[in-house]
């Protein structure tokens, strides 16, 4: 009896004991654990839709992963199907960011879903390889998620050909000194920002047992102030030297993939006029920029031992007769213009191999000579070409587009009133490498550009929010470069960005317009021009590690 008195005694003397664990226990959001991921994976997905036009609430990116954080820090993933919620939540997220994709033809709604449940990929991932650094490997979560985040935006911007639109650093365009960092590890360095203060905020909250912390705003607010600093030295610089004036042509005609002959033949007296008008407002032009496929007439080139395709209804005679034509008509347009010129041109090759098709811009002196083309050299995949379709007949037969257009090779420079220009086409303005690339193998050669100039048709999007997408990129490539960067787009948004990612000048919306640009050239360094993606790829493969740490713990029942 007195052995059950003393274990009762000693029962009520623990009981206050307890009472303060369970009282914690409400501060914790541990709704998380009743409800699941669901609720913070869509609240993430959606404030950071929110973040992006159409809408633009721009500082909510900062928030929207806070939600998904707060899924990392607990020791047990919240919910019987948390990462089934955050793979819907991340399709949700691209799908309603991409809708643009729906436009062009009913067949594209196919690659809406596919590149959506692809992407969609992503956010599971992160929250995984973050949970595996934080639980496993005891990495604070203001560390581990900036990492793993850089690394997997950098795998996005790679594989499959690269798909880097909507970046998270995209969404801080306008805040010109935070995003002055982007010449260091280019805009994964801005992601990679966004991230940490978000991470730091979801150390904060009240989870597991912690109460409420104010320590990480600290590490969080230094992180900004470091950045803003150095931007703003950065932006503390005297201006450049005169470049040339240069006209950028934005007509306002919506492409479609069926053919309309009318509107073929209305696009040359469209654009033509537009020059006229550039030469009568600005005399002393030195270049004068069409967009992307803008010249409608085809150039086309035919060696002596072409072969001819079965399909064409034609002789070699006959194509070798028209090449010196067509070469004329481009030459006659620059001569009625007395302006150098830079088109967006269909380019078809026939050699032995048979038919190559190009996406190219080509140089046109004021005398009306043939120069320098760029052949587009990273083409988009079921957009511009069908993958696989030169070696299966059948998938060109059935692909809106047939087999596409071929990838180019050489990066030439183009020579305008003593100053250096290199072109880039279309959504390859998007991708970080893909101009950093061409800069350095000009560089390497002793031609380094001191101009980048994007010929693009956006026509395909109706004005959507792809054209403000499209036009943030060029911000960031802008200042991973360190040159002023110059777009002709079709049907917008045309743009003067200078050297800091300030647009100096940009066209309206699916209308027409003249952009005269006179950019300052800048001679300052770029260290992402010097070291390209290491940092990020550094990044790349702590995640690789992490996912095998996170793996064999997995094949070990861990």
């Amino acid at each position: 009896m007195a052995t059950s008195l003393s274990a009762q005694t000693a029962r009520k003397r623990a009981e206050p004991a307890a009472q303060p664990a369970r009282a914690r226990q409400p501060q914790d959001l541990a709704g998380l654990r009743r409800g699941g991921t669901w609720l913070p994976a869509f609240a993430g997905s959606l404030l950071l839709y929110a973040a992006f036009p159409p809408l633009d609430w721009w500082p909510l990116s900062w928030v929207a992963p806070v939600f998904w954080l707060a899924i990392v820090r607990p020791r047990e993933l919240p919910g019987r199907s948390g990462y089934v919620a955050l793979w819907a939540a991340g399709f949700t997220y691209w799908f309603l960011v991409l809708h643009w994709l729906r436009l062009p033809h009913p067949t594209t709604i196919i690659g809406w879903f596919a590149l959506s449940m692809y992407l969609a990929i992503y956010l599971p991932a992160f929250v995984a390889i973050s949970r595996v650094a934080v639980h496993r490997v005891r990495m604070p979560l203001i560390m581990a998620a900036p990492i793993v985040w850089a690394g997997l935006e950098l795998a996005q911007a790679h594989f499959l050909t690269g798909f880097n639109m909507a970046a998270l650093a995209h969404s801080q365009w306008r805040w010109l000194p935070l995003i002055q960092i982007a010449e260091l590890a280019g805009s994964y360095a801005v992601s990679a920002l966004v991230i940490f203060v978000a991470a730091c905020l979801a150390s904060c909250l009240p989870l597991d047992g912690h109460g409420w912390r104010r320590w990480p705003l600290l590490p969080a607010a230094a992180a900004v102030i470091g950045a803003l600093v150095y931007g703003y030295v950065r932006l503390d610089h005297p201006p450049g030297k005169p470049g040339p004036t240069i006209a950028l042509i934005q007509g306002s005609i919506d492409t479609e993939l069926k053919h309309d002959p009318v509107k073929q033949r209305q696009i040359y007296p469209h654009y033509l006029g537009l020059s006229e008008r550039a030469v009568k407002e600005s005399p002393k032009l030195d270049l004068i920029v069409w967009p992307e496929t803008m010249y409608r007439d085809k150039l086309l080139s035919c060696t002596d031992d072409a072969v001819l395709p079965a399909t064409w209804q034609t002789t070699l005679e006959q194509i070798r007769d028209e090449v010196p034509w067509r070469e004329e008509l481009v030459g006659r347009l620059a001569r009625e213009l007395d302006k150098p010129l830079l088109l967006g041109i269909d380019y078809l090759q026939l050699g032995p191999n048979g038919l190559n098709y190009f996406n190219s811009a080509l140089f046109v002196s004021r005398e009306g000579a043939l120069g320098p083309r760029y052949d587009k050299r990273h083409p988009v995949p079921f957009g511009e070409f069908m993958p696989l379709a030169r070696r299966f007949a059948w998938l060109e037969e059935i692909s809106p587009i047939g087999a596409g257009i071929d990838w180019g090779k050489d990066v030439p420079v183009f020579d305008v009133a003593g100053t250096k220009l290199a072109a880039n086409i279309c959504y390859e303005s998007a991708m970080p490498h893909v101009v950093r690339d061409e800069v350095v193998e000009l560089r390497e050669k002793g031609e380094e550009p001191d101009i980048l100039v994007n010929l693009t048709n956006d026509g395909w999007f109706r004005g959507s929010s792809e054209l403000d997408l499209h036009l943030t990129c060029a911000v960031f490539r802008a200042v991973e470069c360190r040159k002023p960067f110059l777009i002709a787009a079709n049907t917008g948004f045309s743009a003067w960005i200078d050297s800091d990612g300030r647009i100096v000048k940009q066209g309206p919306r699916r209308q027409a317009d003249v952009l005269i640009a006179q950019p300052l050239l800048d001679g300052r360094h770029s260290l992402y021009l010097a070291w390209g993606d290491w940092p990020a790829g550094l990044c790349l493969a702590a995640v690789g590690c992490l996912a095998l740490v996170g793996l064999r713990a997995g094949l070990k029942g861990g």
